[in-house]
C-alpha cells in the first residue's frame, strides 16, 4: 500500500426500508456481475455528498432525501493500483422516486437476512452486517490479483 499517493474517490449508497436493503446487480465495467450499492467516482470538483447524490439518481432514478455517512473504506487491489479507492458509505432511509434499472444498474430488494454475499465482493460480507446493525466502519481491504479478499483490517464505532 502506497501512503504517499491519492486515492480515487467514490460513493455508495445503501438504501433500507424495514428489513430489506437495495443492492443492484453491476451490469458492465468495474464490478460487473455483481450486486452491490449504488454509487461511483467524484467529478472535478464535486463533495462526497453531491458525488452520491448525482450517482445515485444516474444509476437507479432516486433522488436521496434523509441519509447519513456511516463509514470510509479502503480498497488495495495487488498489481492493480488504477482499481484502488476511498469509498464513503451513506445510508438512505427516504428517498424521492422508485428504484428503476438503468443503463449500468439492476436494482433489486432483499431481505437483510437474505443478502446474497456470494455474488458480492468478498469484502462486504465482513463490513456490511455492522453497518446494516447500525455500527459505522472505518475499513481497509487487500485484494490479490485475482480480486480476492487477501487481508483486511476494520474498525467500528456506535
Amino acid at each position: 500500500m502506497d501512503g504517499e499517493r491519492e486515492l480515487r474517490k467514490v460513493t455508495l449508497c445503501l438504501l433500507v426500508k424495514e428489513n430489506k436493503i437495495l443492492l443492484a446487480m453491476k451490469k458492465r465495467g468495474f464490478g460487473m456481475g455483481k450486486w452491490n450499492g449504488v454509487g461511483g467516482k467524484l467529478k472535478e470538483g464535486e463533495s462526497l455528498e453531491d458525488a452520491m447524490l448525482r450517482e445515485t439518481q444516474e444509476e437507479i432514478s432516486v433522488v436521496p432525501k434523509d441519509y447519513s455517512k456511516i463509514g470510509e473504506i479502503k480498497f488495495f487491489f495487488d498489481g492493480k493500483p488504477e482499481f484502488d479507492q476511498e469509498m464513503h458509505v451513506f445510508v438512505c432511509r427516504d428517498w424521492s422516486g422508485e428504484p428503476a434499472e438503468s443503463e449500468e444498474m439492476a436494482p433489486k430488494w432483499f431481505d437483510m437476512k437474505e443478502i446474497p454475499f456470494e455474488s458480492m465482493w468478498d469484502d462486504d460480507r465482513v463490513w456490511l452486517p455492522h453497518v446494516l446493525n447500525g455500527r459505522s466502519v472505518d475499513a481497509t481491504f487487500l485484494f490479490d490479483d485475482s480480486q480476492k479478499l487477501n487481508n483486511y483490517h476494520i474498525r467500528l464505532y456506535q
